[in-house]
């Protein structure tokens, strides 16, 4: 089963592939992790990444989905979560035509659906909470940083919404509910 899930900065889709990793055996596909691994490895494509990282731009599609493609084509589980891919409707044509090219499926594309303003809430209070007890925060869960990536988020990965909706493919669950609670939600539409 291969599955993307689909939500703004802050939505909880790392958390929720990390339960599907442990409840399910899935393959946890976060581009951003796939680029770290990549630049240290030594391959020919981590060397083509740690350049392009180097010279500070932004990674192409074409590495990306080149990446994306070795991890289908090496790993062994339950099937894969695509986590902050794609991105972008071209991205998501790439990964329908490399799905098709290795011989796989995408089963299903769940939205963490979220209100802005609460999820701001949520996270700069979460941040403040931790600042204040001496834990690590990231320097962008701030109002500021985070308005600015829901910005990015809405104009490049939104129109993928409507994208897999009129493929049939989308699937919605309240991504401000409880953590357990968005858990067994999307465990109903796995099955």
């Amino acid at each position: 089963m291969n599955i993307i899930l689909l939500g703004p900065p802050g939505a909880g889709k790392g958390t929720q592939a990390s339960f599907l990793v442990e409840d399910r055996g899935m393959i946890q596909l976060s581009t951003g992790d796939m680029l770290r691994e990549a630049k240290s490895s030594g391959t020919e494509m981590g060397q083509r990444v740690a350049e392009v990282m180097a010279r500070g731009e932004l990674v192409t599609d074409e590495i990306v989905i080149g990446l994306i493609e070795e991890k289908l084509n090496s790993a062994a589980g339950n099937g894969f979560i695509f986590d902050g891919f794609p991105r972008t409707l071209a991205q998501a044509d790439a990964l329908g035509a490399l799905l098709e090219k290795t011989g796989q499926t995408l089963d299903h594309v769940i939205e963490l659906q979220v209100d802005d303003e609460i999820l701001v809430d949520r996270i700069v209070g979460r941040a403040e909470a931790a600042a204040a007890a001496g834990q690590p925060v990231r320097a962008d869960d701030n109002a500021e940083s985070l308005k600015f990536r829901l910005m990015e988020y809405y104009k490049k990965t939104s129109p993928l919404i409507g994208y897999y909706y009129a493929k049939g493919d989308l699937k919605a669950v309240d991504g401000l509910g409880e953590i357990d609670t968005v858990r067994a939600d999307i465990a109903k539409i796995l099955g």
